[in-house]
């Protein structure tokens, strides 16, 4: 076979087709060789679809990441506050854990008191065993006091009936004594920031 049959055979197998459109060249069974502008378009537009939808998808994963970490976030401060709670809690329970000992305990401290309020007495006790309760009565109260108690002693203050106790109103000659606590009969106690004993006292009442 010489090369002009050769020739033949391949020009029967392709045949250009203007109709086909520029460039373009069709086989005898009808089909495109190269792709046409409609198949580039449906390309491009499958592409597009593609591009939207992993946007659509980057949006829901980049929202449900911020709804996690809020939910960490809020979860992390409810600890935080629980944990803060707790050591105020304990806190409180360990400040006023001592009270119902110190509140039984400040009879023994008035005892003291009031055997040292009567000097007369007090003085005529032999000098070394006065000493020795002296001491002992300044031990009792630098403890309870380093566990919360402090004394009241409202001298001068202005009365308020829900700290102090009046025993009785005396009449004041000058104006800025009146409701004024002119006397202390005894002292009062606290624990901390609760009164444990209110101190009794003696208020001015002036009338003009």
């Amino acid at each position: 076979m010489n090369s002009d049959d050769n020739n033949s055979h391949e020009e029967k197998d392709i045949e250009y087709a203007p109709e086909a459109g520029e460039g373009s060249a069709i086989d005898k069974k009808g089909k495109n060789v190269n792709n046409t502008d409609s198949e580039i378009v449906a390309e491009e537009e499958t592409g597009a679809e593609v591009l939207k939808k992993l946007r659509q998808r980057l949006a829901l994963c980049v929202k449900e990441k911020q709804d996690y970490l809020d939910k960490w976030q809020r979860s992390a401060a409810e600890f935080q506050n629980a944990r803060k709670r707790d050591a105020t809690d304990n806190e409180r329970f360990r400040k006023y854990a001592a009270e119902s000992l110190i509140a039984e305990l400040l009879p023994v401290l008035e005892s003291f008191n009031a055997a040292f309020g009567n000097k007369e007495e007090w003085e005529k006790v032999d000098k070394h065993w006065r000493t020795g309760v002296e001491y002992i009565a300044s031990q009792l109260k630098g403890v309870l006091e380093a566990n919360g108690l402090k004394e009241l002693n409202p001298l001068g203050e202005k009365f308020d009936p829900a700290l102090h106790e009046a025993a009785e109103f005396v009449p004041a000659t000058n104006e800025s004594e009146n409701h004024k606590i002119i006397a202390v009969i005894h002292k009062g106690y606290a624990f901390y920031d609760r009164v444990l004993r209110a101190p009794k006292v003696r208020v001015g009442e002036f009338k003009g």
